[in-house]
């Protein structure tokens, strides 16, 4: 297992927004607080708080939207520093946030300690300060990061243990096993990995490995990017950043798309641009673990491009410029899907329809269905059940007339084959209900197979069904009643041929 050492600089939508010190400063998106700054914490504000409760604790809050954009090339001199005089190649999780194999960087500086010194110091000479985490995993160091510490090889499934659920970034499923009682990462590690898989998805089944202190995303022996990655040739040379922004948009959808006929996700997409008049080329790499979506990734291209322009990268003459831009996936690896619906989040159709194929592939053609509301009488007649990604030849119409259908209120509970039933008159006599739609004695009892026997309290019908009588092998002829009996419940009865059954149950 390889090691991995991760940099973090506290609160620095903060530090990109130039506050004071001792000022109250909360950066927030979309009406909630994303970073705020010492003296806004010590008021009271917090991370993911409403603006207006924030607003709220804290008087003379100043309040500043943000600009990933400003974040981005604020940032990108810290990088390249750390590039140039400490790490060969490290990844930008996000801005104020990257990560990068340890290994190698720990021989060649003569340990881990001594790395995680020497990249504190390489951002002082930057006019920040860092705090440095090192662990087996991404996620693992990150949160090292913030406590400033090395976990030793072997023990991050320990370190992560003690946390709430909420940190591995899945917020419905935290709930959910927050309501379960499962409330840390450790309870949610010693769950059985099939059990989650199961249960709760693929995103879950990542999360769990992710808890028990591995990669979330093992490697493979798949190709890199090259093959799947987009580029875009620019003659003449661009020299203009917001064309090219432009086109890195456009071709990250291609990119998406190039991975989703594979069937495969990258963890992490390198952004490449060639320079004319021979100069050396520039590149940057992002985490992606497929979630940047396609504006996402213009605005880090946009924001990494305008701190390229802004150290002298791009010269001004005629000869200048960018050449072609290039997208390239890293770490690419199986897509397992996603299965969100169970937290409230609506699934894609391209989803739906894969995961439909996939379990018909497995459990057979008709283990999988849709729901069709149709044309009928009875409630369990007005629900047809088609397999996935048959067309429906029998389709009836839902609309009317269907004279006989029941109105509302429909039952709770339809049954699949109706349960055998007696419905009895105070003597004993089975209750007949007569061609003229008469029922010659009132109904006194009743007793449902599985359900036991009631007195009857109420009763309602009966309403005929007669239906297809051109035709003698598929003709019909029953009649429905409502009952209610002296236990509080109400149920739907057919009779067909003297024989008493339960369609449904009212509750």
């Amino acid at each position: 297992m390889g090691r991995v050492v991760a940099l973090w600089v506290p609160n620095w939508p903060v530090v990109v927004a130039e506050a004071e010190a001792e000022a109250a400063v909360a950066v927030v998106s979309k009406g909630v607080v994303l970073a705020c700054s010492a003296a806004a914490q010590a008021a009271g504000v917090r991370r993911r708080m409403r603006v207006r409760v924030a607003q709220g604790r804290c008087a003379g809050l100043r309040v500043v939207d943000r600009d990933l954009e400003a974040e981005i090339r604020a940032f990108e001199p810290v990088v390249r520093h750390l590039e140039e005089h400490v790490l060969a190649r490290l990844e930008v999780i996000r801005p104020g946030l990257l990560a990068a194999p340890s290994r190698g960087p720990a021989r060649y500086w003569g340990g881990e300690e001594e790395l995680t010194d020497r990249l504190r110091a390489a951002v002082a000479e930057c006019g920040h300060m860092a705090l440095v985490g090192m662990a087996d995993t991404v996620f693992a160091a990150a949160l090292a990061a913030r406590q400033d510490r090395i976990v030793t090889a072997g023990a991050t499934a320990g370190f992560l243990a003690p946390y709430p659920v909420g940190v591995l970034g899945l917020p419905r499923l935290a709930e959910l096993l927050e309501r379960l009682g499962v409330r840390t990462v450790g309870a949610f590690a010693a769950l059985p990995e099939e059990r989650v898989a199961a249960r709760f998805g693929a995103a879950a089944a990542d999360a769990h490995r992710t808890a028990g202190g591995v990669e979330a995303r093992p490697l493979t022996a798949r190709p890199a990017g090259e093959r799947y990655g987009v580029a875009q040739t620019f003659e003449p040379p661009e020299q203009r950043i917001e064309p090219v922004t432009f086109v890195a948009k456009a071709l990250a959808e291609q990119l998406h798309e190039r991975l989703r006929q594979a069937a495969l996700v990258c963890a992490r997409l390198e952004v490449a641009v060639e320079l004319a008049g021979g100069r050396a080329g520039l590149s940057r790499v992002f985490r992606h673990e497929g979630r940047l979506s396609a504006l996402a990734v213009a605005e880090r291209v946009r924001g990494v491009l305008q701190a390229w322009a802004d150290a002298g990268a791009f010269s001004r003459d005629v000869s200048g410029g960018i050449a072609k831009l290039v997208l390239r996936p890293e770490a690419l690896s199986a897509a397992s899907g996603r299965q969100q619906a169970l937290f409230g989040e609506a699934l894609t159709p391209e989803e739906v329809e894969r995961a439909a194929a996939r379990l018909q592939a497995m459990l057979g053609h008709q283990a999988v269905r849709r729901v069709e509301f149709g044309g009928g009488r009875g409630p369990a007649e007005r629900v047809r059940r088609i397999p996935f990604g048959d067309a429906d030849l029998a389709r009836r119409r839902p609309a009317g007339p269907w004279p006989g259908r029941l109105p509302a209120p429909h039952p709770a509970m339809v049954f699949a084959r109706p349960l055998p039933a007696a419905l009895t008159d105070a003597r004993g006599s089975l209750v007949e209900v007569s061609a003229r739609l008469e029922v010659p004695s009132a109904p006194a009892v009743l007793r449902i197979e599985g359900h036991g026997e009631a007195a009857v309290t109420g009763w309602a019908g009966p309403w005929p069904v007669l239906e297809q009588w051109w035709e003698p092998g598929r003709a019909r002829r029953i009649a429905r009643m409502q009952v209610t009996t002296q236990d509080g419940r109400a149920w739907l009865l057919v009779i067909s041929r003297s024989q008493w059954l339960a369609e449904a149950f009212y509750g």
